[in-house]
Formats: C-alpha cells, structure tokens, sequence
C-alpha cells in the first residue's frame, strides 16, 4: 500500500513509486481519518455519535463492568 499527504493542494507520495506501480498505473485514492473512510450515512453517524456520548457519560459515571467480568460472563455456560 502506498501512503501520500498533502502538501499544498497536492498529493505528494511518501515513498518512491519506481518498483510499486508500472508506468501509467491507475491509482484509486481514499481518504482516511476522516467521515470518507466509513459507509456511515448521516442517521447512522447521528446514531453512532449519540452512542459515544451515553457511553462516555458511563465512563465518567463509574458505570463500568471490568473487561474481565464481561469475559468470564462470557465464557460461562448459558442455562
């Protein structure tokens, strides 16, 4: 995988293209870390973002199960 930024409006490549792609090669370009890396639609980000928030306030609640409670609970044979 070939990585670039920006750089002025351009896209400039962090690494040389010589032995990765043959001359004349079509590229497909995707952003990432930002909202055009996801298939999220605005009600699905509407929804994921709510669900940050009401998680973020059990955290700062102390409404927490340890991570190996929720393991255990896991692995417990269902009844």
């Amino acid at each position: 995988m070939l990585k670039a930024h920006v750089k002025n409006g351009h896209l400039v490549l962090d690494e040389p293209t010589a032995t990765a792609l043959p001359e004349g090669a079509k590229v497909e370009l995707v952003a990432i870390g930002t909202d055009a890396d996801d298939d999220l639609d605005e009600e699905d980000r509407r929804q994921l973002h709510a669900a940050l928030a009401e998680s973020e306030d059990d955290v700062e609640q102390g409404r927490l199960v340890p991570a190996e409670d929720v393991i255990a609970n896991l692995r417990r044979p269902s009844r």
